[in-house]
């Protein structure tokens, strides 16, 4: 059954939006692709289907080698971004907050930073190691951790603008010790550099299968605590008289958006704004209910970042944009606009 305020037409909304989505990234690149041969070429993906697409054989490696595992990367890592952006922002009852902005990034960042520069040199030119979302989540948590006790800080009340500044500092903080850890380890510079603009690029199904069980945990969890999450916008005492318990909703929220973040970030780098643009944008077209807004930002979540990451290659030609780059470019002046609206609710 549907969740109660999904409508109908949200709902197919966000599905073709996200076959828009998989369809312009497979279609178009530095090889153009028909996208009637590429949904023929798709559906001789199911077993007992075989239609002729009239693909040739290097076109047919390009669309299920090469562009098939980065759209769907993108689409889980788009999906999580949002979802949890949306998660942080019902759970601190702050419109502004954001994997970025409360510091979650830039821990699962140092996390991932560590494994790179401190691993073997035996290591050294193997991929990313299948360890690194634990680290990416134990840095996520930590950060999480002090953002919401510096949060607190001379008093018990954590306002927005608290959490805010606090994620901030977190943030600074955490980034002052991966460029220490740079400094003391510049051979691994140049890896470090190009994740953390951000990128999706995949030489296969690793990486999808790395992020994929993070994915579907994190999905659940957060998808379940949708109508927790209603009543927490009344306010704690209100939602405990009302038979939840706000703190232990909010903490397993944190978790299991942490954990998006964190394996989200391990394979794609600091990809930012997601979490505000996307699920801002889609509680002034749908409404505030978080029992529609979830569902609806982990798919058009999935589009953003796919359609995001389409203009990113072909916008800079041979040289491929860095992806955090081109959401950086969009949502800091959508940032300004948020931050001007919520005026009231940051003061």
């Amino acid at each position: 059954m549907r969740p109660a305020g999904l409508r109908p037409a949200w709902l197919a909304a966000g599905v073709l939006a996200v076959l828009v989505a998989v369809t312009a990234g497979l279609a178009f690149g530095s090889v153009a692709l028909p996208p009637g041969a590429v949904a023929a070429e798709l559906l001789n993906l199911i077993p007992g289907v075989d239609l002729h697409s009239g693909l040739t054989e290097r076109e047919v490696a390009i669309l299920t080698e090469l562009r098939l595992p980065r759209v769907v990367l993108g689409l889980l890592v788009g999906a999580m971004l949002a979802l949890a952006g949306a998660a942080y922002q019902g759970a601190f009852r702050n419109p502004l907050a954001d994997p970025h902005l409360l510091g979650v990034a830039a821990g699962a960042g140092l996390g991932v930073t560590a494994v790179i520069v401190l691993r073997p040199a035996a290591d050294a030119t193997a991929g990313l190691p299948i360890g690194v979302p634990v680290a990416a989540f134990l840095g996520a948590l930590v950060a999480v951790a002090l953002t919401w006790l510096l949060g607190a800080a001379g008093g018990r009340d954590r306002s927005p603008g608290a959490l805010i500044l606090a994620g901030v500092a977190v943030s600074a903080f955490l980034s002052a010790i991966q460029t220490y850890l740079l400094q003391r380890h510049v051979e691994s510079l140049r890896e470090v550099y190009s994740w953390l603009l951000g990128r999706l690029g995949t030489a296969g199904w690793h990486d999808v299968l790395t992020v994929l069980p993070y994915t579907v945990l994190t999905a659940a969890i957060v998808l379940a605590q949708r109508r927790e999450l209603d009543v927490l916008t009344v306010g704690d005492e209100e939602a405990a008289s009302l038979g939840l318990h706000p703190q232990r909703s909010r903490y397993l929220l944190i978790v299991a958006a942490s954990l998006g973040t964190a394996a989200a970030v391990s394979v794609s780098g600091l990809i930012g704004f997601v979490g505000i643009i996307v699920p801002h944008t889609l509680r002034l077209l749908s409404g505030p209910s978080y029992r529609s807004l979830l569902p609806l930002s982990l798919l058009f979540g999935a589009a953003f970042l796919t359609l995001t990451d389409l203009l990113a290659r072909v916008a800079g030609g041979a040289a491929e944009i860095p992806i955090g780059v081109v959401t950086a470019f969009l949502g800091a002046p959508f940032f300004i606009v948020v931050l001007r609206t919520s005026r009231g609710v940051t003061t």
